[in-house]
């Protein structure tokens, strides 16, 4: 089981940037798929996710109406497109195996992280 998550950089801010995060080892239809942040000298916290089983996404309140959740079947993979970056969007950006209902919980298996940085 993998998770290979890419797509971060450097942007100014109200700039995009699209995640992605490939899975192999396991199908889409097998786990939920979230994304969490961790920036430098703060906790880790949940930005998204998308359950397995049905359309049900979570946003965190800070991201929400900027960030769109989405997945590719045939790719095995999930996206995480970020409008609008602010320079607290500063972050490295994790993929992980989640339980997602009424929010992220329970992270699983991890992919490696990728850096978003957006400039002011």
């Amino acid at each position: 089981v993998q998770l290979q998550a890419s797509g971060g950089g450097l942007v100014q801010s109200g700039g995009s940037l699209r995640l992605s995060c490939a899975a192999s080892g396991f199908t889409l239809d097998d786990y939920a798929i979230g994304w969490l942040r961790q920036a430098p000298g703060k906790e880790r916290e949940s930005v998204s996710c998308i359950s397995n089983r049905d359309d049900y996404t979570f946003y965190r309140d800070s991201v929400k109406g900027r960030f769109t959740i989405s997945k590719d079947f045939a790719k095995n993979t999930v996206y995480l497109q970020m409008n609008t970056l602010q320079p607290e969007d500063t972050a490295v950006y994790y993929c992980a195996s989640v339980f997602c209902l009424y929010g992220l919980s329970s992270p699983g298996y991890w992919g490696q992280g990728t850096q978003v940085t957006v400039s002011s």
